[in-house]
């Protein structure tokens, strides 16, 4: 369960619910989100660290006001000691996620160029040919094999290593340094020490890349830095913030689907009997798996703005919780129940606002190919170990398995 104490409201606003985010396994949702959907949809929260409390906004259309409005800003968090989950910051000082449009627009712009239909096509001719390799590999080692270890890990690593420009030798550099980052557990001088290290590879890899006329990421942002459009701290920054969103945060979000279609079986069924359902199938899961645990990035109101019927006073930090904007009952029916017949899905899994993510095109093209050529290859893939027997990583940002053994 959730552990969380509560203070008692106050002249200065409603009580703050203490927030020790639990290691949950599976596919549990986290209480405390679940019960201020309900019963307190704009809450105040204390994460384990930073200080102070900040404002928690879980309602579907209050999240996509906040991720929208203006007054609500990425920038200002820069510098204050907000209440959070990680002892760190992710991003770097100045990258685009703590950036607001204009600036926040200029570099988006930029980074678009690699997510162009061209390259994305490309991009799915080269995720086949990876999973066709992991997965012959997969057959030469046999049953029982951990998924992650074979597939989970390594496709998604591959993925962004191409869309990069990563030489194939580095990359497990970049898995080392990426869970170091991405997490909770790790402590704050290892967090910055990985995350120093991944700016100074890509300081260096970008400045190999300037004039190459290549279409690979690290050669656009040169490119951008050479017309004036990125400095090179801006380029470097969105390079770090790609590359742990591409490894790390796809690594697990395909191993949840892999693991909820494994203890879901009429679904599996259903998905296997007609491929069609796949892409409408990734969306729901995209939107039923609760990917994260916690929250991401807070905001700053920059002025009083009143949020579902709350006046959130100016400088108090703003959370959203995409989690529970996906199980808003005033938006999706029957929100805690995975159906692959939901004709209308607006989830929110990949953000919403400018902070939208930039690769979403890119995680979906993954995680179709991902589920449609695993069980196309292994029809009788199966857990290996009863579901309570997994082991699921402790002190994470994004939620995943530690290991997923599978037989066939």
């Amino acid at each position: 369960m959730t552990t969380t104490a509560t203070s008692p409201g106050t002249e200065d606003g409603p009580r703050v619910h203490f927030w020790a985010v639990p290691d949950l396994t599976g596919l549990a949702f986290d209480p405390l989100l679940a019960r201020l959907l309900h019963e307190e949809p704009v809450g105040r929260v204390r994460l384990p660290h930073g200080d102070g409390h900040a404002w928690l906004v879980t309602r579907y259309e209050d999240v996509k006001f906040v991720t929208t409005d203006p007054r609500f800003s990425r920038q200002a968090v820069y510098g204050r000691s907000v209440t959070r989950l990680a002892p760190h910051f992710i991003p770097m000082e100045d990258a685009v996620g703590f950036a607001d449009p204009p600036e926040h627009t200029r570099m988006r712009r930029v980074v678009a160029r690699a997510f162009s239909a061209r390259a994305l096509a490309a991009l799915r001719d080269h995720a086949q040919d990876v999973m066709d390799r992991l997965l012959d590999r997969l057959e030469r080692h046999g049953p029982p094999a951990d998924l992650m270890e074979h597939v989970n890990r390594p496709f998604p690593l591959a993925m962004v290593g191409e869309l990069m420009g990563i030489p194939e030798g580095d990359r497990p550099l970049m898995a080392r340094w990426s869970d170091a980052i991405v997490s909770a557990g790790a402590g704050r001088e290892a967090c910055e020490r990985a995350k120093s290290e991944m700016a100074r590879y890509f300081t260096e890899l970008v400045g190999r890349s300037h004039g190459t006329g290549k279409e690979f990421l690290a050669a656009v942002l040169a490119d951008a830095v050479d017309e004036g459009t990125l400095d090179e701290r801006e380029a470097v920054g969105l390079a770090v913030l790609i590359q742990l969103g591409g490894a790390h945060s796809v690594r697990n979000n395909s191993a949840n689907m892999v693991y909820a279609l494994l203890t879901h079986p009429g679904h599996l069924a259903r998905l296997r009997a007609d491929p069609a359902l796949l892409p409408g199938a990734v969306d729901e899961l995209l939107r039923y798996i609760p990917h994260r645990n916690a929250v991401g990035l807070s905001r700053i109101a920059l002025e009083d703005v009143e949020v579902g019927g709350v006046l959130i006073p100016a400088g108090d930090p703003v959370y959203v919780s995409y989690l529970t904007a996906n199980r808003d009952p005033a938006v999706f029916a029957d929100p805690d129940r995975l159906d692959f017949d939901r004709g209308y899905n607006p989830h929110v899994a990949f953000g919403h606002g400018p902070h939208y993510c930039p690769g979403s095109a890119l995680a979906r093209i993954e995680s179709e190919i991902l589920i449609d050529t695993l069980w196309t290859r292994f029809p009788g893939l199966r857990l290996a170990v009863p579901e309570e027997e997994i082991r699921w990583q402790r002190g994470a940002l994004i939620r995943g398995p530690e290991t997923l053994p599978v037989v066939w």
